[in-house]
């Protein structure tokens, strides 16, 4: 029979990650200390929501909310706190931030884990650029915490003093593939899928007769461009094709691209981040697409959050971001995987 992995919370074991725990510890401690001395109020939501988040490619787990006299609701561990966070940016709070513990099922990898802490935060009034001013100050802070001069994930080494690159999609593309994607997107809504096959083959990729626009634009991307960001230094990479940002608002000199940045470090994504989108309609239809989409791929569909909805006819013009807490605490402290930064990372054998 073949052996049982040796748990976690094993001494041996233990006393490996044990750093990297102790060092995860200072940092959220620094994060926490950066935003309080920034204005920011510190939020807790109910990770039990109506609606766990409607991105088609992520996987929630359901489960039954029983009332007292019996009946019964189903509900759903959210896959982020994005939308009861922004019910607060409708209450009147300008500034918030939460180290949210999130679920996405189906995900385990090197970089992935079913449960983990996602660091998110909102701006009202302020544009999605003053983020990207965040994202240097939040990293070099994690980075001084953590006592490190340099960020490291699989032998790629990145300085964590700012400035940090800016590059657009655009930029990155002509760099490293020579294909200008917008080429093959000419309106909003209008793909050429067979120009942009045609561009991809010929560097090598290889592109399914079924692949559309948005599958050749990944296997690029995944292929020649995500491990060459964000080294020697992080790179914040904005203005997506809008169809790519469900929850950001279209840049105003160019509609066709989102407001919207990642940030890579090391050639590892770390954030996301937008100019919030609040046109009611508008949003509903994105989620609406989005849900079909799933439905299609999936074959699984979650309800839409009305209440949010409702909140976000009267929320103010904001920007907001989620970091992958635990990927920073593995790129400041040279992790090899996410599991070495969990002070108990989820078992699968029940040990």
């Amino acid at each position: 029979m073949p052996r049982s992995p040796i748990p976690a919370w094993h001494a041996a074991t233990y006393a490996r990650r044990r750093p990297f725990l102790l060092q995860r510890a200072r940092i959220l401690a620094a994060i926490r200390a950066w935003f309080l001395d920034h204005g920011f109020v510190e939020v807790e939501t109910p990770a039990l929501q109506v609606s766990p988040g409607l991105e088609p490619h992520l996987k929630a787990f359901p489960t039954v909310l029983e009332a007292p006299d019996g009946t019964t609701s189903r509900l759903y561990l959210h896959t982020s706190p994005e939308f009861a966070m922004k019910k607060l940016l409708v209450a009147g709070e300008p500034r918030i931030f939460q180290m949210a513990r999130v679920f996405r099922n189906g995900e385990r990898s090197a970089t992935h884990h079913p449960e983990f802490t996602m660091l998110e935060w909102y701006r009202a009034g302020e544009g999605y650029e003053r983020l990207m001013a965040d994202c240097e100050g939040l990293v070099e802070a994690a980075a001084k915490a953590a006592g490190s001069s340099e960020l490291l994930w699989r032998g790629r080494r990145a300085v964590p003093a700012a400035p940090f690159e800016r590059l657009t999609v655009a930029e990155a593309f002509r760099r490293h593939t020579g294909i200008d994607p917008f080429v093959f997107l000419p309106a909003p809504g209008s793909f050429d899928v067979a120009g942009f096959a045609r561009a991809a083959r010929s560097l090598g990729v290889t592109i399914a007769a079924d692949d559309g626009w948005d599958d050749i634009f990944f296997k690029l991307f995944l292929d020649r461009i995500e491990p060459k960001l964000g080294h020697p230094e992080p790179t914040l990479l904005a203005d997506y094709p809008i169809h790519m940002a469900a929850l950001s608002r279209p840049k105003a000199e160019a509609p066709h691209l989102a407001e919207r940045f990642e940030l890579y470090i090391a050639g590892l994504e770390l954030a996301n981040a937008f100019g919030e989108l609040t046109d009611v309609p508008e949003q509903r239809r994105r989620f609406e697409a989005d849900m079909e989409l799933k439905q299609r791929l999936y074959d699984l569909r979650y309800p839409i959050d009305e209440d949010f909805l409702a909140a976000l006819a009267s929320m103010p013009e904001a920007s907001g971001i989620a970091l992958g807490l635990d990927r920073l605490v593995m790129l400041a402290t040279g992790a090899e995987k996410i599991d070495d930064v969990l002070w108990l990372p989820v078992s699968e054998t029940g040990s």
